[in-house]
């Protein structure tokens, strides 16, 4: 099989049009149909079906072509081992949610590294929807997917749909963080009732497709204030947090360091308890690496510390 002609393939896909992929191939479109109809022939499926658009993959060429990504993926790794100083080099690419014990974790695993590595890093926080596409678009190594354990039966089928791998994380409950000049920090027990008085910080990109509005509303059981402010990065969070006293956050549990750093006081309310999970992801085909292995490492000595 040839791998220029997957790479036509693929591109053909990226760009939904024959015309437009032979443009940026820099070839002719008569041979790019060519060689598209030499690989149908070859694999004996359809890979591509006209449409009003374009071209799109059929069914089993979306199969095809997820393959022809994670083939070409390690070709490409393989090609990095032996340039120069490739004992030397780490590639590292990672789809997080927006996980402080995560990213410290990360920062662990880089200051391990050493001066002497060539690094090239690449992590991205997202949600769980955009990392599995991610990772199955060969895009990013790894993903951390997060969702509460009432969605577990979703994502696992789509996680087996997708044929990925996965190994589970960390199983927790949300925790309650608040600036340590807020009133809320000094309650001794806190309650809706109390909660009413404060300005709820929300992710507001976590939505989950194929799950009903009505089902969602019912299991956010932690999202019933009426004083929200959304935001889709963590810096905004920890700023808003350290400089709104009014305003909290249910997360994931905090190492101490990032509480430190940012002023925040971290409550555990068993009357709001919501489990979630945190689960890798990756091509059945991927080989995690020795760095890859350093990190996840150094994200379980991270969590049996905050666990502790």
């Amino acid at each position: 099989m040839n791998l220029t002609h997957l790479r036509y393939m693929v591109e053909v896909e990226r760009l939904g049009s024959i015309t437009k992929a032979a443009s940026a191939l820099y070839m002719g479109q008569p041979n790019l149909s060519k060689a598209i109809k030499e690989m149908e022939r070859e694999v004996g499926i359809p890979i591509f079906k006209r449409s009003a658009k374009g071209v799109v993959a059929t069914e089993k060429g979306k199969q095809f072509l997820q393959y022809a990504k994670a083939i070409l993926v390690q070709m490409d790794k393989m090609e990095s081992l032996y340039k120069d100083n490739g004992e030397n080099a780490v590639n590292f690419s990672l789809l997080l949610p927006r996980a402080s014990y995560i990213t410290h974790a990360f920062t662990c695993f880089v200051n391990k590294l050493g001066t002497n590595v060539e690094l090239d890093a690449k992590i991205r926080e997202t949600n769980s929807m955009e990392a599995i596409n991610a990772v199955v678009e060969c895009e990013y190594n790894m993903g951390i997917i997060r969702y509460p354990v009432a969605y577990e039966s979703f994502f696992m089928s789509m996680i087996e749909e997708k044929n990925l791998k996965y190994h589970n994380v960390w199983e927790f409950d949300y925790v309650l963080i608040t600036s340590e000049n807020s009133q809320l920090a000094k309650e001794k027990e806190i309650n809706e009732t109390v909660l009413d008085k404060y300005i709820e910080v929300l992710h507001g990109d976590n939505i989950v497709p194929n799950i009903s509005a009505t089902y969602q509303k019912k299991n956010a059981e932690l999202n019933n204030h009426s004083r929200h402010i959304y935001v889709y990065e963590r810096g905004s969070q920890f700023d808003i947090l350290s400089a709104c006293p009014d305003s909290f956050m249910w997360v994931s549990p905090l190492p101490k360091e990032i509480l430190k750093r940012y002023g925040l006081v971290q409550r555990v309310c068993h009357s709001f308890k919501k489990t979630n999970k945190d689960v890798l992801i990756y091509q059945s085909n991927y080989r995690l690496s020795h760095a890859d292995q350093m990190f996840l490492d150094e994200l379980e000595r991270v969590r049996k510390e905050i666990s502790e």
